[in-house]
């Protein structure tokens, strides 16, 4: 399917780039850098340069932001309907399609009846400590089959082993798998393959945009029913279970950042006036959860998962308006996005010389590099002065 075909209407956005100078703050690195990150995504004055402070929009301002382009389906089959991870089929014709605001929820009793306002994670987590802007925040309120949405409840995310349930576009719930990347055995969620990405970055944007305050959400997760907790550790540093932490990086490494989610960054910072660090700048996970990474590198053995080391990329910053990529792996597609999501060069089955492959006649500006190969992909960001 057309997962990275882009419509021209993204480039509509008013804010169709990071702004200059908004990570020049972003320095350190583990928790340090995290807890950076989060003065320059937060609501509060923190004296730093390039400030954007996030503004809460209120709940009923998400029901208009998923009107906008970003939130279409411009990817796949390219029809413009409201695009739900729950429903989304990446690679087949959808079950079931969106296309008026007169189907928001509403009562359901199946899939397919309307849409709804899913908290990733789950407004139970936060709902007895504080609302708002948890409960408006774009970042990690996506739009959702209602049916689904209700079905998945207030689970955690995780790898189900059987399931007990599947929606129509192959989300699953049933116990979590426990190998080595969890020995968590409880009921969790799981999205398909495609979106596992967006999930695992939503959380991190939560995890640090939140951060002074997760210790006080997850004590009031335990005094109520959710079952999400499972997730956290109570902590505001790694923040993240050591079950749930690994699950999370595999994601993000796995699927990595898509034309979709560069989109929506943009539309949610129009919105809110905030990013997702993890969107522009893939990179910071493991320059905070360092050795969680490469824990998950060396779990994957090397037999399924492409990692950061394996592919390099010269000059980066570039002057000469060209690249080189070298890597010993096999690599099948290339492709290049640019901050507006949109594809400015995609390479099928490149051929490399003596483990090389230039890149040249690029345009001055900051791209993704989305590189796809036999062992999994990754994404490096490129900056052509």
């Amino acid at each position: 399917m057309k997962k990275y075909l882009l419509l021209l209407l993204v480039a509509q956005f008013s804010f169709g780039q990071i702004p200059t100078g908004y990570y020049n703050t972003a320095s350190g690195t583990g928790y340090v850098l995290k807890t950076n990150l989060k003065k320059i995504i937060d609501n509060i004055n923190d004296a730093i340069p390039s400030e954007h402070l996030h503004v809460d929009q209120g709940y009923g301002a998400l029901w208009t932001l998923y009107t906008q382009a970003a939130f279409r389906d411009n990817y796949y089959e390219n029809d413009g309907s409201l695009l739900d991870i729950y429903s989304e089929n990446a690679t087949g014709v959808d079950p079931y399609n969106y296309t008026s605001t007169t189907q928001q929820c509403g009562s359901y009793s199946s899939e397919g009846q309307c849409y709804n306002r899913e908290h990733l994670v789950p407004q139970s987590y936060f709902d007895n400590f504080a609302v708002d802007p948890m409960k408006n925040d774009a970042f990690h309120v996506f739009p959702s089959d209602g049916k689904v949405n209700g079905d998945r409840g207030n689970l955690g995310f995780g790898i189900v082993s059987t399931a007990s349930y599947t929606s129509q576009n192959g989300s699953k719930r049933g116990p979590n798998t426990i190998n080595g990347f969890s020995n968590y055995s409880g009921s969790v969620f799981e999205p398909i393959n495609a979106f596992k990405g967006d999930v695992a970055r939503a959380y991190f944007y939560f995890a640090t945009r939140y951060e002074d305050t997760m210790d006080d959400f997850y004590a009031a997760a335990n005094s109520s029913s959710c079952e999400a907790k499972n997730m956290f550790d109570g902590s505001i540093n790694k923040v993240f279970s050591d079950n749930f932490i690994l699950i999370l990086i595999k994601w993000h490494i796995e699927d990595p950042v898509s034309a979709k989610e560069i989109a929506q960054n943009n539309a949610i910072y129009a919105h809110q006036s905030n990013r997702n660090p993890y969107i522009d700048h893939p990179e910071y996970v493991c320059q905070i959860w360092n050795t969680q990474c490469n824990t998950v590198n060396s779990l994957s053995n090397n037999s399924s998962f492409l990692s950061d080391n394996s592919v390099t990329i010269y000059p980066n910053p570039t002057n000469t308006n060209e690249i080189e990529i070298a890597s010993e792996e096999s690599i099948s597609k290339l492709t290049l996005i640019n901050v507006n999501g949109q594809i400015v060069k995609e390479v099928s089955k490149p051929i490399f010389s003596q483990n090389t492959y230039k890149i040249n006649n690029l345009p001055q500006g900051f791209y993704f590099l989305q590189i796809t190969a036999e062992k999994g992909s990754l994404t490096k960001k490129i900056i052509v002065n």
